[in-house]
């Protein structure tokens, strides 16, 4: 057999051999050859579908720039529309919006002035092509988590936006945002582009660009304007309406602030200012804002709390100030005269305000006010105080001072929802039995406390029941119910409610059962409201309806989710229509209407006051004690001409005025508190006041570690009094019998006048 027959029949032995399975599979890989989708994956392949794909992303890149031409005018918002302001019925009560801008050359702005708004806004200014990619990318990683969609625009790319396209945050607008900001970088030298973005920038106050904005706010012309000037204005355009220094809450003074230091720390670190000197520039303070016209009365403080609105449920200030919106606020026309007509007659009638010498308080009196229909959580009627012209920021809205003793039913409200129990195990109820003697050291707190009744009145004898204690604001009561109940508690159930979180509020500390926190007037409504709604969640709106025909406002429902139950808030409601009945808010009571309440007075009376509802309104009055020079807190004792000024004083005096006239020729209805519950009645004891003799606190079973057989120790041992511990509520007492030959209106206040610049920190 020859070497080729050999070879075949080599050949047919192999075949008759071959393997399966596996095997098989080896030796297809031994042939080299691929099977199924892996025969696709190689690196050639690979390779050519990422550079096809790329070419595709520049011919679509190359595409989309020839197609977006780069506008010949300027977009219908830089002439700008007027803003029309309509009452509840429909009614016009303001126009706003006119053009407040003159338009300079860049060699009317000061260099440093103009390397200000670099440093805090585009930094590449001078380096980049109009367009910075990884600005752009991190913008977009922020919207895609969530963060907002600010972020990654240049200076070209802010004043492209400004000047020929709108503020809509749509990913169309965007990307031709982008495109027109690379014509307009190589048709256009960067001064020019800066000069252009300077004048269209919107600063608040109704100024719109640098030369209006140098104006509005320290009353000089754009080539006068110092570093520091220029430093706070480019701080400001990011939130005009937040960081107006005139107007900002203390939150928004710290992030202003915050933006100021790192304009000049960025200056420093592009080497365009030198570091000694920038240790010797200081923050210069804006003059106070002038009022635009038609803003007169109270006009001016209801279109700031749309505003203030409108941004909470996502307009920006640019927008707002854009104009063409029309915008029907929910106030009701007769109730807001009602409540103007009420301070005056209650409060500004009563007050010199011009007679410096005689009467000095009179200068420091503030109020404000806020009124909410609970069953829609509409704003109905809103106090600011006396003008724009005189006071630029409303007092409605103000968060620089605490709420006191009008966070009580708060606490209260926690402990019945949570189930909270006495220190012996007892259910809170209202009427659960409590120690009412004055500086009496709470038990169960890591934070020794032990607060001082008014006018170191003790309570009881000395229990009395949490009614008893609400009716007369007993701080040593509730500083024990804030431990029961846990502080960190409490707090969570405030802000369920509408109270808002801000820096300072004391957590964990038995000190906040006074209300040493910060608040305003809406957010007490809110708080107020939801008691009234049977326990679900009002969150107060102004804003009744916003149109316009580029933008879009979805209207957030004032009525939330049940953040109590019905009967947790039933229960507080009946609690405090005991207060009107037989406590502090005596001064309301009226055959007109039935109402619940709570008073409230701050540490050395540095403000006041009365929250208040009937079934079918919820009204906040507040007076604060604001020093006209310094705005430091002062005390209100002294004004009038009378002595302490308490929450059952001109507030709750103001309150019934207005209630009486609102709810004038409707019937009233009664409150449904078949859910409430009292818990078991307690045995008979008294609950009256007594005096106790140079200001010393006579012993009782509680403080002596003993008590009564068979009546509940709420507390148990004592404790280290807390350096705080002076902290009281000065609404005097009225339950009888009265202490003997006490003044109720003392004449003058036993804590000398404070000024606190942040009211948190005692």
């Amino acid at each position: 057999m020859g070497r080729a027959d050999a070879r075949r029949a080599q050949q047919q032995r192999g075949a008759r051999k071959a393997p399966s399975g596996r095997a098989g599979g080896r030796a297809g890989k031994a042939t080299g050859k691929r099977s199924g989708i892996r025969r696709f994956l190689n690196w050639k392949t690979i390779l050519g579908t990422f550079l096809g794909g790329l070419l595709l992303m520049v011919v679509a890149a190359v595409a989309l720039y020839f197609s977006v031409d780069e506008p010949s005018d300027p977009n219908k918002t830089a002439t700008l529309q007027s803003n029309t302001y309509k009452y509840a019925d429909g009614s016009i009560m303001a126009r706003t919006g006119d053009m407040n801008r003159e338009i300079v050359p860049i060699e009317k702005i000061p260099e440093d002035v103009r390397t200000a708004f670099i440093a805090i806004e585009n930094k590449t200014f001078y380096q980049d092509r109009g367009v910075d990619v990884m600005g752009v990318a991190r913008g977009l990683v922020n919207t895609v988590r969530g963060k907002g969609t600010a972020g990654g625009s240049t200076i070209t790319q802010q004043y492209v936006k400004n000047y020929y396209l709108t503020q809509d945050q749509s990913p169309t607008r965007k990307l031709r945002e982008l495109i027109i900001s690379l014509k307009v970088d190589q048709r256009m030298e960067k001064p020019d582009i800066l000069a252009g973005y300077l004048n269209t920038n919107f600063y608040g106050r109704n100024a719109y660009g640098i030369q209006a904005a140098a104006q509005a706010y320290y009353g000089v012309d754009s080539d006068k304007l110092t570093l520091e000037q220029g430093a706070y204005l480019a701080a400001v355009i990011q939130a005009p309406s937040q960081y107006d220094w005139a107007t900002a809450g203390p939150n928004g003074k710290r992030l202003v602030m915050i933006r100021f230091n790192a304009v000049l720390d960025n200056m420093v670190e592009m080497g365009k200012l030198d570091k000694a000197k920038r240790q010797t520039l200081k923050f210069q303070e804006p003059i106070k804002p002038k009022p635009r016209p038609g803003m007169d009365g109270q006009k001016g403080y209801l279109i700031q709390a749309a505003e203030v609105e409108m941004n909470r449920q996502g307009i920006k200030d640019s927008e707002i100030a854009a104009g063409g919106w029309t915008i029907t606020l929910a106030i009701d026309k007769k109730k807001q005269a009602a409540l103007e007509k009420a301070v005056q007659d209650e409060l500004e009638s009563k007050l010199e305000r011009k007679n410096t010498k005689d009467r000095p308080q009179d200068q420091s009196v503030q109020a404000g006010a806020t009124s909410v229909d609970a069953k829609t959580g509409y704003i109905v009627a809103m106090y600011g105080g006396v003008g724009l012209t005189e006071k630029s920021a409303s007092n409605a809205l103000r968060t620089d001072f605490q709420p006191g003793s009008t966070f009580k039913p708060i606490v209260l409200a926690s402990a019945l929802e949570n189930g909270s129990k006495t220190q012996d195990g007892r259910p809170i109820t209202p009427n659960a039995l409590y120690d009412g003697t004055s500086k009496r050291p709470v038990v169960g707190s890591d934070t020794p406390f032990a607060p001082q009744n008014q006018d170191n009145e003790n309570y009881g004898d000395p229990m009395l029941t949490v009614q008893e204690a609400t009716n007369h604001s007993v701080n040593s009561v509730y500083a024990q119910m804030i431990v029961d109940a846990k502080p960190t508690s409490v707090k969570k159930t405030a802000l369920s409610m509408g109270m808002v979180d801000r820096d300072g509020w004391p957590a964990d500390k038995p000190a906040m059962s006074l209300g040493t926190m910060s608040a305003n007037t809406v957010e007490m409504a809110a708080v107020y409201a939801t008691l009234d709604n049977h326990g679900k969640k009002v969150t107060p709106t102004i804003i009744k309806k916003a149109e316009h025909k580029d933008g879009e406002f979805k209207q957030v429902s004032p009525i939330g989710s049940q953040v109590l139950t019905s009967t947790t808030a039933d229960t507080v409601t009946k609690v405090l229509t005991g207060v009107v009945e037989d406590g502090s808010g005596k001064a309301v009571r009226s055959s007109a209407y039935e109402a619940a309440g709570k008073t409230g007075t701050t540490e050395s009376n540095v403000a006041a006051w009365f929250t208040g509802y009937t079934p079918e309104l919820v009204t906040v009055v507040a007076m604060f004690g604001e020093d006209p020079n310094t705005h430091g807190q002062v005390t209100l004792t002294g004004t009038a001409g009378k002595g302490r000024a308490g929450g059952s004083s001109f507030p709750a005096q103001i309150w019934q005025a207005y209630t009486t006239a609102a709810l004038k020729g409707q019937t009233t209805g009664q409150f449904d508190l078949s859910d409430a519950k009292m818990g078991t009645p307690p045995p008979a004891r008294s609950a009256s006041p007594s005096a106790t003799p140079s200001g010393t606190v006579s012993p009782s079973p509680t403080t002596s570690g003993a008590r009564p057989s068979g009546t509940p120790d709420p507390s148990g041992s004592s404790g280290k009094p807390d350096p705080t511990s002076s902290t009281k509520d000065p609404t005097p007492p009225t339950k009888k019998p009265t202490p003997p030959t006490k003044d109720p209106t003392p004449t003058k206040d036993p804590t000398p006048p404070i000024l606190l610049p942040n009211p948190q920190q005692r």
